[in-house]
């Protein structure tokens, strides 16, 4: 068994390992945990709280025993299940929440086999502190260009069609599990706000310094995530590229891309609710009445011209001496989307 001490993101995936194993407990694997590792804990959420609080309030002897208890015993089931089939020459790196009794007692197994086994002494919060200074102290790597434009202009789809041509892109919603805007919640929860940053850390690390990278204009929040200061400042310097189109394809574009929302009329009237303190009752009456008969183009064109599009336009003036190019689509169907990222494509590379 070996003790390995990364520094940086860049060292953790030089370390040359087959697998990583997260030892940690189920719960707090589900809040973050490093790119890829496989959670096989030693002490599950339940056996953790145990042995912490017998530590706490009866005798600490005590609670390593009947620990250490239980990591034998659950290390004993994952070498029978899950690691039942991995070579003699087998590489993992482990780890846990400090680098301590958890992952050296597992490791310590392991390595009576014959693996090969490297701790991350300091364990997650080691990992957690390349994170950390990656989204924080670091500066970005690639210059920025922003991808800026009203509502419903299928900036997102613009992006992932960047990316498909060979452009570097930095995907923030899609990191953040959000769209981006008071109906942008998708059906599954959006990830802590530290696995954001793991997954944010490591699509920057991966950026290549000498080409733009596009990223999406986005506010300081996305959905609950908070963008970390030193990204913000970067989009809000940047230069920009701005998409319009007519306000009747975008509010088709948008009742066919917010379908999930549309198929939910309860959740539907309670997000057009929380529009109530801007804007007049009548207003809003008339936005709950159209979602609630289905009328999803009128309910977008309406919301857009009242609320998104005029909010948006006073922000815009502020940022109009970085606007580097302008494209505007009469239509929002996919031949018309593939032309617009060519567009951008091409201004991006000037």
């Amino acid at each position: 068994m070996s003790q390995v001490a990364p520094e940086t993101l860049s060292d953790f995936k030089a370390l040359g390992c087959d697998e990583i194993i997260d030892v940690r407990s189920p719960g707090e694997f589900a809040e973050d945990h490093m790119p890829g590792a496989l959670n096989l804990p030693v002490l599950d959420n339940g056996e953790r709280a145990r042995v912490g609080t017998i530590y706490v309030q009866e005798d600490p002897f005590l609670a390593r025993k009947i620990g250490a208890a239980l990591v034998a015993r659950n290390t004993a089931r994952h070498i029978e299940t899950i690691l039942h089939d991995r070579p003699g020459g087998w590489r993992p790196l482990v780890y846990c929440w400090r680098g301590g009794q958890r992952s050296r007692a597992f490791a310590t197994i392991l390595s009576e086999i014959g693996w090969r086994v490297s701790v991350v002494e300091g364990g997650y919060q080691r990992y957690r502190k390349a994170v950390h200074q990656r989204v924080y102290d670091a500066p970005l790597p690639a210059r920025v260009i922003l991808l800026d434009g009203d509502t419903g202009a299928a900036k997102t789809a613009v992006l992932a069609r960047v990316r498909a041509l060979g452009g570097q892109v930095l995907d923030l919603e899609g990191l953040a599990g959000h769209r981006g805007s008071l109906f942008g919640a998708l059906s599954a929860p959006q990830p802590s706000q530290k696995a954001f940053e793991s997954a944010l850390a490591a699509a920057i690390d991966a950026l290549d310094p000498a080409r733009p990278v596009l990223v999406e204009a986005e506010s300081s929040k996305i959905g609950a995530r908070i963008l970390p200061p030193a990204l913000w400042t970067a989009m809000a310097d940047a230069p920009r590229l701005i998409i319009s189109a007519p306000l009747e394809a975008r509010a088709a574009y948008l009742a066919a891309a917010y379908g999930d929302i549309a198929d939910d009329p309860a959740r539907l009237d309670a997000l057009i609710s929380r529009l109530a303190p801007f804007h007049a009752k009548a207003l809003i009456a008339e936005w709950r009445a159209l979602a609630a008969g289905g009328a999803l183009e009128a309910l977008a064109a309406s919301l857009m011209a009242e609320h998104y599009d005029p909010r948006y336009a006073r922000q815009r003036e502020r940022f109009e001496p970085a606007v580097r190019a302008r494209f505007e689509a009469q239509r929002l169907d996919g031949e018309s989307l593939d032309a617009l990222a060519r567009a951008v494509m091409e201004a991006m590379e000037e």
